[in-house]
């Protein structure tokens, strides 16, 4: 019987980030992108969020390399968490690869892994399957989309891709290549959906490059700029329009930093002579001279646009009448972040300039018109919708029967289902683990959801403990019961409610001692159930509460 082609996604669908998905054939396996997602507002002390890899783990001896679309986060940011279980060589583009070997040296796991750079339009092959980069547009450099070959067929894997004819480096995607591929047969696509429910054309990054000459001609103030770190095209774009203008340029920012150190080192970046400053010398400049590029773009709170905002950096302070541009758009769900930070910018008498009010940011993923061309090129013969949530999924699976496709070949998964493609069939069969995995300060899987759901508990309604030291003998009570409270009430001005909780508890537990003397775990219960009930009806809140018996 002849060997499927399995293709498994472990993150990236039915959600925004934490890409990975998983190609097996036989007794080979690759892994195309290790990304992360950043953690919800009810996942409390949470860092990131990384897939679940159980299956590879499992499966570690089949692995025979990772691939790697591009540098961003969702795209990398989970590999020195996954690198810990699973060792597989790395194979990335210059840029891609300069990020990801930083963040290893951060985690101490650069000796322990093998990196190969690789340039578009070259192959590797990996056990059955080789591998083609092919030049797409994004918004960061030196990202590829992959053709996968195996004895079952071609797989195009687009990875987050745009369209982009006037692009500020590295040419136009290759749309050529991806034309000569359909002409050869293609068995699947896997296709971007981020900004499949806008109609149209992205804009050219060059777009942008206008507004910032705008913004900087005849303006007699400070310019302050933030950016995605890792967008190297739109950092270019402002240092060019800074040196136009005779402005010099510090930056600040971690992650800022890093991005430009790799881009100029790999010459990525091309940065005028004497433009560039320290972060200590902007002081010493007249205000229409000096341009500062930082991160925190998405309210982050510990960003350095953050800590300028709210006082807390050790070099910039806020001047009335400082422009502020923000060029880039809140990812959804921190809306309220980048309110708060604009907000603490005005207060400061500063001018916030963001997206709405003038093309400051255009996106790095397709838009409709953008899918229909490399859907149109490719002509697969079975189509699978990635990188997006439920509705985007469904958006381009319609936008794929509008061009023709057979409902039957378009197939919408979710992480850890099982998709098996033969020449001429396709269909999800099974499942393997997937899910979330918490990453917590050091700790990467020890919080779960449970731990989650007591730290939710702990933040909406707080804590009561009751402390009581009870005879080993016969159980009598020898002192307390104690109440102390967190979270809850203030104590100091609430007594009466605080006796009368203490009086909650000597009678339960002298009810408690007559059914269980020196049962103490159904002591502990009989007592939380009292108190627990008497706060509700008292109070209407459930705080969490903890007994804790001192045995004498």
């Amino acid at each position: 019987m002849a060997e499927k082609l399995k293709i498994i996604s472990l993150g990236g669908l039915n959600e925004i980030g934490k890409n990975l998905t998983v190609y097996e054939y036989g007794n080979d396996i690759i892994v195309v992108d290790v990304g992360m997602g950043f953690p919800d507002d009810d996942m409390y002390g949470i860092d990131v969020v990384i897939p679940d890899v159980s299956y590879l783990i499992k499966n570690k001896d089949k692995i025979r390399a990772i691939f790697l679309t591009h540098g961003h986060e969702d795209h990398i940011g989970a590999l020195p968490y996954v690198l810990r279980d699973v060792q597989a060589p790395i194979y990335a583009t210059r840029m891609t690869a300069g990020l990801v070997k930083l963040k290893l040296e951060e985690h101490r796991l650069l000796d322990k892994t093998k990196m190969f750079t690789v340039e578009a339009g070259e192959t590797v092959k990996a056990g059955k399957f080789t591998v083609e980069f092919i030049h797409i547009n994004h918004s960061i450099a030196d990202a590829v989309a992959f053709a996968i070959k195996c004895p079952v067929g071609t797989v195009v894997h687009t990875g987050d891709f745009k369209i982009d004819p006037t692009p500020i480096q590295g040419g136009m995607i290759d749309l050529a290549r991806f034309g000569q591929l359909g002409n050869e047969g293609v068995l699947a696509l896997l296709s971007d959906s981020t900004n499949v429910e806008r109609p149209g054309y992205t804009r050219s990054e060059r777009s942008v490059g206008a507004s910032f000459d705008a913004l900087f001609k005849g303006c007699d103030e400070r310019i302050i700029v933030t950016t995605f770190a890792s967008n190297i095209d739109r950092i270019q774009q402002i240092i060019n329009v800074a040196a136009r203008y005779g402005r010099r340029v510090a930056v600040t920012g971690r992650s800022m930093e890093n991005a430009m150190k790799v881009s100029t080192e790999l010459g990525y970046m091309n940065i005028p002579d004497g433009v560039m400053i320290d972060l200590n010398q902007i002081k010493s400049l007249p205000n229409n001279k000096v341009c500062i590029i930082t991160t925190g773009s998405q309210g982050e709170t510990m960003s350095a646009l953050s800590r300028i905002a709210f006082s807390s950096h050790k070099k910039v302070d806020i001047q009335p009448g400082d422009r502020i541009i923000i060029s880039a758009s809140a990812i959804p769900g921190n809306e309220n972040s980048v309110g708060a930070v604009v907000n603490e910018l005005y207060r400061k008498d500063a001018e916030v300039i963001n997206e709405r009010e003038a093309a400051l940011h255009v996106s790095g993923h397709a838009c409709q018109e953008e899918l229909k061309i490399i859907h149109a090129l490719v002509r697969p013969r079975f189509f699978i919708p990635v990188h997006g949530e439920q509705r985007m999924l469904k958006t381009h699976a319609k936008l794929a029967r509008e061009m023709g496709m057979p409902p039957q070949n378009i197939i919408i998964s979710d992480i850890g289902k099982v998709i098996e493609l033969t020449r001429d069939s396709a269909r999800i069969n099974g499942t393997v683990p997937a899910g979330q995995v918490f990453v917590d300060g050091y700790g990467v899987g020890d919080v779960g959801s449970v731990v989650l759901r007591d730290r939710k508990h702990l933040a909406e309604d707080g804590m009561v403990v009751v402390v009581v030291s009870m005879s080993g003998e016969d159980g009598g009570v020898v002192s307390g019961p104690d109440i102390i409270t967190r979270g809850f009430v203030y104590v100091k001005e609430s007594e009466g409610l605080m006796e009368e909780l203490r009086q909650v508890a000597v009678n339960a537990l002298e009810d408690s001692h007559l059914q269980y003397r020196t049962d103490w775990a159904a002591i502990k219960s009989n007592v939380k159930n009292e108190m627990a009930d008497y706060l509700y009806r008292k109070t209407k809140r459930s705080p969490m509460i903890l007994p804790v018996i001192m045995e004498v």
